[in-house]
């Protein structure tokens, strides 16, 4: 069945050709709902008048959905054991910086439909109705017949995006504070009542908006508003439950995940009544609300669970699930999360660690990375260097590649200078010094982690567009002495309808079971 997903539209179109693997991807130029931040759909752009020059400002907006079908109900028949019209699909939200996607999946973790849509651009102060409507508009992009078959729904947000909401009726208050803004006048107030290298002594953190905001006249809404993360909010308007929240995400504004509760320092603060609960992710949060379900066609007993953060989702989607195994992203920057038996915090090089089941999931952020490279070389040249390179020797140069001054982990020094010399006459050799210096950082970096006592490294599954480079894989192979291969899935609504599927089944399929249902 060949089906264009539509979406203000959930007609199907097309016709049946006897296959049972097709995919339809459409471009589609989408409005916004009328009256949502008084954006218009003109002339094939967004505009939105300026009352003071009353010149109208536009965008073009690219709605990209893609919708895969692969005979879903011979699909779950065949991987579940029910009958189809009994078993069900998961869907998973990914609520990211640039934009959102949506994963649809089976019981066998196979990918059964999936959509994304690139945020407009648009004031800070609709920035929430923004995202509600990309939301809903992903959900209704999806064809009736997966709607209809959708039992468990969950969702992922930036970490430390904070949203000040009111208690009743669940509208902001004031527009969201995100995740990398800073709010470093908290600081000092923070610095006099937490432990000393806590999660939340950093300016980025949750708290530190949230006692921001109450230092700037909030404290006068007290009993009118409770603090909602994103991935909370977005939760939220699918149940219509206020004020509940995963401990991944309520991590960095103080709740303590080992001992399973807000700790007696913050609870004594008078701002705790605006704390959200707090519950393990995957939890079940309730059903879909009615009219949600009426709307978009769910099922009235789709149940909503608890969500996560972006980066924990992500690390969800590439199924590591022993000790010691660990997922590095090379993207921009270099990201390392490693599988640990042993919590490990340690604000000074921004190491933190989110629970994991009975596990802990241990973290460091390096400013090296693809940023570097995308500095010196093009895509082009990236890939024809890297084909020169012997990976099996080792460079003797020795770079410390940053985009520019400042590192935060192995190593916390703000006023680091990047350093790329000598640089060699030969390309080839400069880009195998640099990504050989980067993957000796890498191998410090997760050396650091052991040293703090988080479980020795054993395995490396790698996300971000480095992990495309198979040369570079071969030179961290060799620098880091464990198996390094790159992930089968990386999307992190692919670990959010994991999150789904998990919440509904209390289990998740192995990589080697959704690969086996991927096959023809």
């Amino acid at each position: 069945m060949l089906i264009s997903a539509l979406p203000t539209n959930r007609k199907l179109y097309g016709a049946s050709i006897g296959t049972t693997r097709l995919a339809h991807t459409a471009l589609l130029s989408q409005a916004a709902p009328q009256g949502v931040g008084g954006w218009r759909w003109r002339g094939g752009q967004y505009s939105r008048p300026n009352e003071k020059s009353r010149r109208s400002r536009s965008m073009r907006v690219q709605y990209a959905v893609r919708i895969e079908l692969q005979n879903v109900k011979d699909d779950v028949r065949a991987s579940s054991g029910y009958e189809a019209e009994d078993s069900g699909l998961y869907m998973g939200f990914d609520f990211g910086t640039s934009g959102a996607r949506l994963m649809v999946i089976n019981e066998k973790g196979k990918i059964c439909a999936d959509g994304k849509r690139i945020y407009p651009v648009v004031p800070e102060a609709e920035w929430a109705p923004m995202w509600k409507d990309t939301l809903f508009s992903l959900i209704q992009s999806l064809p009736a017949e997966v709607l209809s078959r959708v039992v468990a729904v969950s969702l992922d947000g930036t970490s430390s995006t904070t949203m000040i909401v009111d208690r009743k009726t669940g509208e902001p208050v004031t527009r969201p504070v995100l995740y990398n803004e800073s709010r470093s006048q908290a600081l000092p107030s923070l610095e006099a009542i937490a432990p000393a290298n806590h999660t939340v002594l950093s300016a980025t953190s949750t708290l530190c908006k949230l006692v921001a905001w109450w230092m700037e006249g909030g404290s006068e809404q007290e009993k009118d508003v409770v603090m909602m993360h994103q991935a909370d909010w977005l939760l939220s308007l699918l149940h219509g439950k206020l004020g509940i929240t995963d401990y991944n995400n309520a991590l960095k504004v103080g709740y303590d995940p080992e001992t399973e509760e807000y700790p007696e320092w913050l609870k004594a603060q008078p701002y705790a009544s605006l704390l959200p609960q707090v519950k393990e992710p995957g939890a079940l949060i309730g059903h879909v609300a009615r009219d949600i379900a009426s709307t978009f066609g769910l099922r009235e007993d789709c149940k909503v669970f608890t969500g996560t953060t972006d980066s924990i989702a992500a690390f969800l989607a590439a199924r590591v699930t022993e000790p010691g195994e660990a997922v590095t992203s090379l993207g921009s920057s270099l990201a390392l999360k490693l599988l640990s038996t042993s919590r490990v915090d340690d604000a000074r090089f921004g190491i933190y660690s989110h629970r994991l089941g009975d596990k802990w999931l241990v973290g460091g952020a390096s400013n090296t990375g693809g940023a570097v490279l995308r500095q010196l070389f093009t895509n082009e040249q990236l890939k024809e260097l890297s084909s020169q390179i012997d990976p099996s020797q080792p460079s003797p140069l020795d770079y410390y590649p940053l985009p520019k001054v400042g590192e935060r982990f192995p190593e916390a020094d703000p006023r680091k200078e990047p350093r790329l010399s000598p640089r060699p006459g030969s390309d080839v050799e400069f880009l195998h010094g640099i990504l050989e210096s980067i993957a000796r950082i890498e191998g410090r970096g997760y050396k650091a982690l052991d040293e703090l006592g988080a479980t020795p490294l054993k395995l490396v599954k790698t996300a971000g567009g480095g992990a495309q480079n198979v040369v570079w894989q071969k030179i961290r192979e060799r620098v880091l002495g464990v198996p390094v291969s790159a992930s089968e899935q990386t999307e992190a609504a692919y670990g959010a309808a994991l999150l789904a599927l998990y919440g509904l089944r209390g289990w998740v399929p192995s990589a080697e079971e959704s690969l086996l249902s991927s096959s023809p």
